[in-house]
């Protein structure tokens, strides 16, 4: 298992209740897939963005600590990329070191 941060970028256009809806979506499929989010999303909010993206000024913030093998998380990325109400989302494998400062397990991969 391999410990990751995914932050997304859901459309300010949408509902507080329709963003929050996004993180059950995603919850559900890095579960899908056989990964694992470890704690709760930080759900940040809706915030300005530093630029229009899509024509819009504003989107709601949520980072996940997830844990999951090499190369699981593909189709949690594919099915972002195609999603309107995701403006950006951004995946990074974490440094075994900061995952555990997270309190994340580290296995030797």
């Amino acid at each position: 298992m391999r410990n990751y941060e995914l932050m997304v970028i859901v459309s300010g256009n949408l509902e507080e209740s329709a963003a929050h809806t996004w993180i059950n979506t995603i919850t559900k499929a890095v579960q899908g897939v056989g990964g694992v989010v470890h704690g709760a999303p930080n759900w940040w909010g809706k915030r300005r963005l530093a630029y229009p993206i899509n024509k819009q000024n504003d989107g709601f913030y949520a980072v996940f600590n997830i844990m999951a093998a090499g190369g699981a998380l593909d189709e949690v990325e594919r099915t972002l990329k195609l999603a309107d109400d995701v403006l950006r989302h951004k995946l990074l494998r974490l440094p075994d070191q900061e995952a555990q400062s997270r309190g994340m397990s580290v296995v030797a991969v």
